[in-house]
């Protein structure tokens, strides 16, 4: 059985997410878990643990048989709209700044 869970437009860029994805996906979700909250990068890291504990309530509802066994089958980090920003500079000119947004989906799966 398997259960994903997703969330869409989180305001950190898809390159600092991705190295936190990269470490946990293939582990059990315990493991993941505890990984993610001794992490040095709080913030990314609350992201994932909220998605992976969503993930893991949505195994729950559907009737898996024991949460405990589930691991990360895949997690996908995706870039989402650049929101552009605008910084006056010398002479009247204007400089962008591009804020990134990202995707992020998990599907769990039972070993």
């Amino acid at each position: 059985m398997e259960a994903t869970a997703k969330v869409s437009f989180v305001r950190i860029t898809p390159r600092k997410l991705g190295l936190l994805a990269d470490a946990i996906r293939g582990k059990a979700i315990n493991e993941a878990l505890v990984y993610l909250q001794m992490s040095p990068r709080k913030r990314t890291a609350g992201i994932l643990h909220t998605l992976l504990r969503s993930a893991a309530a949505n195994a729950d509802q559907k009737g898996a048989s024991d949460v405990d066994k589930l691991y990360i089958k895949t997690l996908l980090v995706g870039q989402a709209s650049i929101l552009k920003r605008f910084r006056p500079r010398a002479k009247g000119s204007a400089f962008r700044i591009n804020k990134k947004t990202s995707h992020v989906s998990v599907t769990l799966a039972e070993k």
